[in-house]
Formats: C-alpha cells, structure tokens, sequence
C-alpha cells in the first residue's frame, strides 16, 4: 500500500466562470462517452532527487497554474462551469520500490486512468512516486484532459525551469493566457467574431462535401470498434528526409499520405478530415497550462497529383482549418444537423487525425531511412462503444512513429486496416528514396 502525503497549495485567483470554448468540448465528450481523457505518464528521475522534490514539485505547478486546481459545478441537467480554488491539498503517494520501479510505474498509471474521476469533487491532477526511502526513482502524473492539452502539457514541463528545487522560489512570472481569463476574453466581440468566421467556413463546405467518407457500407465485425497501433522506424527516418527536402513539418505529410490511403480505400479522393488544432499560435496561447486545442476542418483534394503535391495541399488545407478551429462548439453541433437535414443525408464528420507528438514532431536531420522490415502491427482493444468512423492518433515511440487507427468496421474492414496503415509508411519511404517525390 501507499504513502499518502497531504501536499498544500495556494496561488492567484479564484471564481466561478463558464467553460471555456475547448473545456465545453471536452467535457461534452466525456458525457457522450463516459470516459475521462488524461495526459502524462511516466518518467525515471535522476539520481539525487528526493520525494520532498517532487512534494515541492506539485505544490509549484498546482499553485501556479490555474487549470490544476480548477473543479466543475455541475447542474441537474449536466451542465458545467469551472470553479477556481485559491488553495487546497491534494495528495501524494509514494510507493515503495519493488525492484522493477518502470514496471512499478507503468501499473500506477493505468490505475490511475481507469479509476473514476469525479469533476466535482476531485483535483483533475494524479500523481505518485516510486521511492526507495527518501530517494525518488520513479515519477507518474496524470492531467485530465478538460483542463490541460498535449501542448499545453508542454508547456507545464518547460515552466518547471522557473521552480528553485531547493528553496521552492518561483523564479519568473507565470506566462500563457489562464482559463478564467480566457472564458471572459471568448465573449468579447473579437472571439465572437472568430467564433462567426469559423461556423461560416465549416457550413461552406458542409453544404458540398460528399456526406459519408466510405460510400460502401460494410457487414460490422461482431465488435464493431477495432484498433491497431503501427508502430514504424522506418516512417521516422524517412520523415526526416523528406523533411530536409521539403521544409514541412512531418504531421502535414503523414496526414497527406493519410488522405491518400482513404482516398484509395474508399473511392472518393476529396476527403474531409476532423484535425486535433492547437491554437497555440494565437496571442497569448504558446506557454498556458491549458486545454486550447479544437477540432478544425480539412478539406482535402488527392486526386490526380504526385505525393509532393498532395503534401502541398494539405499544407493549404491545415492551414486554412487552423484559421478556423477557434469557435464555440455548443454552436456547431447544431449546425450540422441543421445541414443534414436540408441535404437529406446523415453527414459523416467523424473522420479524426491528432498528431499527439508535439515539438518532438520536428524532424529535421537527414538520416538513412530503417528498413520497413522492422515496423510491428499489433491490434489493440474492439468495443461496441460508439465511436468515430475512423480516429488515426500520432504518436513518438523513442526513434519509431506509432500510428493507432481505430475503425468502424462498418465501413472499415480489419485487411483495410492493415492496408492503410502500411500504407501511410510506403508512401513516406519511397518519397524518401526518391529523387523526385511520387
């Protein structure tokens, strides 16, 4: 068992306000699925760090930041604002080493996600730590999604260089927009105007895009939800020289061959994608500890052009989905299903892409590309939990690119699966070998 440390906090500000923008999506996900989205994970801690650093350590970033210390109030019919606490506690545990401290770890995590997560009355923060005595060897911590994204996770790592470890001073002023603010900034004329351009663009293409992504509808396997992570070094290597060459960041080319793959696999070579947008290059944005990240728009054309060119136009098209991936989704919902129903067609909008892997997404060096030989399948959790019609998620896996694909088999059969994934890797390669993009 456990040794639970009370760890107090106090920081700047307190109230009660709506949610904001990005926090309404999340948290209407969490209601439509159950489940509660958390980001973090594990790490080995260097030698000489004690488990009073890492009490420190969460007594900084929960008085500092305000995401972390920020519960719902939820009413009678499910509706949540966010309610800021100027202080608390929250606890700590320490575990004791067991002599595998990762393997130790790597259990408290997945505790920790499948624990329940009550918005009221918990801290939307997890955290532990594998001790050997005082001396801290292992470090988990989990964020909910509601109050913090991938990079504003980011953020939170590159703000742990303003925390003195010995006295506990904060060396510089907390820097990034924080979620009480934002709230009231997203009912100023100028974010309401945003919020306008954005519904304008998404009902522009609404009205002509074709409604479903995979005309064919498919006998569903008897656990309709299938997932597969692909996990390739040789998409890695082959990012980064294509990189050199192209001067593009790597996501823009794995959604490029993602479009193409559905493209081919469904038939219909203009495809309209849901991206994962940051939202980070508005003023203010970069360093919050927050969750900012929305659902944007890509409209995307690969018939009847080269590689190069498809990477070209998706370039085009995340960027004009990033100018319009700021809005209010209470609005948007509606939106939609106002459309189908003067099309008199269920539009298909559930076609998802999430480059999960941050600033590690930059790949710039010209190395030899890996052999396609070493990249593994290997198929993960089937559900009969409604789901996307297809969710390709990013990820760094140390020198290799991990790709999870989950499906409706519906519409996506398991051999597509396999197809389209394998697929995405081929098309990086062979631009990689090749002189001139194919």
């Amino acid at each position: 068992m456990p040794v639970s440390i009370s760890v107090p906090f106090k920081g700047e500000g307190s109230g009660v306000e709506e949610l904001t923008w990005a926090q309404f999506a999340a948290w209407r996900s969490m209601q439509k699925f159950g489940e509660t989205e958390w980001t973090g994970g594990t790490m080995p801690l260097k030698a000489g760090m004690t488990v009073q650093n890492i009490v420190t350590l969460l007594g900084f970033v929960l008085s500092r930041h305000q995401s972390l210390r920020t519960r719902l109030l939820v009413d009678n019919d499910g509706q949540a604002r966010q309610v800021l606490f100027e202080s608390g506690e929250i606890t700590l545990e320490v575990y004791a080493d067991n002599g595998n401290p990762a393997q130790l770890a790597d259990t408290i995590r997945a505790e920790y996600e499948a624990a329940p997560w009550d918005p009221v009355a918990d801290w939307p923060l997890r955290m532990a730590v594998v001790a050997d005595g005082d001396h801290a060897i292992y470090f988990v911590a989990l964020y909910c999604h509601i109050v913090i994204d991938g990079y504003g996770f980011d953020a939170l790592r590159r703000d742990l260089a303003n925390l003195d470890p010995i006295t506990g001073a904060h060396l510089a002023p907390v820097a990034g927009v924080q979620p009480l603010e934002l709230a009231r900034a997203q009912r100023e004329p100028s974010a309401l105007r945003q919020h306008a351009a954005s519904l304008r663009y998404w009902e522009k293409h609404l009205r002509v895009i074709e409604p479903q992504r995979f005309a064919q509808r498919l006998t569903p396997q008897a656990e309709r939800w299938w997932e597969a992570t692909f996990t390739t070094p040789a998409t890695h290597h082959a990012l980064a020289v294509v990189n050199s060459r192209m001067n593009v960041h790597s996501g823009v080319m794995l959604l490029a061959a993602y479009a193409v793959m559905l493209g081919q696999l469904s038939g219909q070579p203009v495809g309209m994608f849901r991206i994962v947008v940051s939202n980070r290059f508005r003023p203010g944005f970069a360093d919050s500890v927050s969750n900012l990240a929305q659902a944007g728009l890509a409209v995307i054309d690969t018939a009847d052009c080269t590689f190069g060119e498809a990477v070209a136009r998706t370039w085009k098209s995340e960027l004009t989905a990033g100018r319009h991936a700021y809005y209010h989704p209470r609005d948007l919902w509606p939106l939609i299903d106002r459309i189908s129903g003067e099309r008199g067609v269920d539009l298909d909008t559930r076609c998802y892409f999430n480059d999960r892997r941050g600033f590690s997404a930059q790949t710039a060096t010209n190395v030899p590309v890996a052999s396609v030989s070493e990249s593994t399948l290997r198929w993960g959790p089937r559900s009969n939990e409604p789901d996307a019609t297809c969710f390709l998620n990013v990820d760094s896996a140390g020198d290799a690119v991990a790709l999870t694909w989950r499906v409706d088999t519906a519409f996506v059969s398991p051999d597509m699966i396999e197809t389209c994934l394998r697929g995405i890797e081929s098309l990086i390669v062979t631009a990689a070998l090749s002189d001139a993009l194919p």
